[in-house]
């Protein structure tokens, strides 16, 4: 029984990790779109 409950952490654990990294990706490609932007806008002044 105890071998079930750590392997269900275990790839929980892993699933977490997963999202965390997804998100950190959309973050990163917001940030680079936002910059963009900014260096368009400036270029336009």
């Amino acid at each position: 029984m105890i071998k079930h409950v750590l392997i269900a952490l275990s790839l929980l654990s892993l699933a977490a990790c997963e999202t965390a990294k997804g998100a950190g990706r959309d973050i990163n490609k917001a940030g680079t779109a936002l910059e963009q932007a900014a260096d368009d806008i400036q270029k336009k002044l």
